[in-house]
């Protein structure tokens, strides 16, 4: 079994934001795999379905960002999943905006949703999908305001290719081909983020 979690904030006004893109990935993954992402539960939103004959289960935490971990956690033990089988999804300032970072395990970073996760869970050695939403280009803009903002329309058109391609990466990494993508999708840095006056 594994579950895969795509992180944001839950509540319609941040639908769409920057700090969102674990969401939005999996509501992708969901329409993918035929899942139905509408179960409540476990201080989180889920669904589950079978993809090789292993059963999946999509989970959006509704806790907020930087209590994540609590739902993840709760999850996990709930199934009896061990982390190693766990994929988590989230957005990350320090990659250009479209571009994709897939690793099979690692540290939080700076990500207070990520650094959650890994707090409650007790590991970090499980595979994530960072997708690129960059930084402002003005240093005065705050970068809480600048993650819960919705990004303009040359940003939403990389942004959702990238959030296709991650759930591609997921997918890969659900049939065993981790390494596969990250040889895809690591190396697709080439986007620049668009300015932003």
């Amino acid at each position: 079994m594994h579950i895969i979690t795509g992180l944001g904030n839950p509540g319609l006004e941040y639908r769409n934001t920057r700090h969102n893109a674990g969401f939005q990935t999996l509501d992708i993954l969901a329409e993918e795999l035929h899942i139905r992402v509408t179960r409540h539960g476990m201080s989180g939103l889920y669904g589950d379905g079978i993809r090789n004959g292993e059963r999946v289960i999509l989970l959006k935490p509704q806790t907020y960002m930087n209590l994540s971990g609590n739902c993840v956690q709760k999850v996990l033990h709930f199934y009896k999943v061990s982390p190693e089988n766990l994929i988590v999804i989230y957005d990350d300032i320090d990659l250009p905006v479209g571009s994709l970072r897939i690793r099979a395990s690692g540290s939080a970073g700076t990500h207070n949703g990520m650094r959650s996760v890994v707090d409650a869970i007790g590991t970090d050695q499980f595979p994530r999908i960072r997708i690129g939403v960059g930084r402002s280009s003005r240093e005065r803009d705050d970068l809480k305001d600048y993650v819960l903002g919705k990004p303009g329309q040359e940003e939403s058109v990389l942004l959702e290719t990238a959030f296709r391609n991650a759930a591609e990466a997921a997918v890969m990494i659900l049939d065993g081909k981790l390494e596969g993508a990250q040889a895809l999708f690591n190396k697709k840095h080439e986007n620049k983020a668009p300015s932003r006056s």
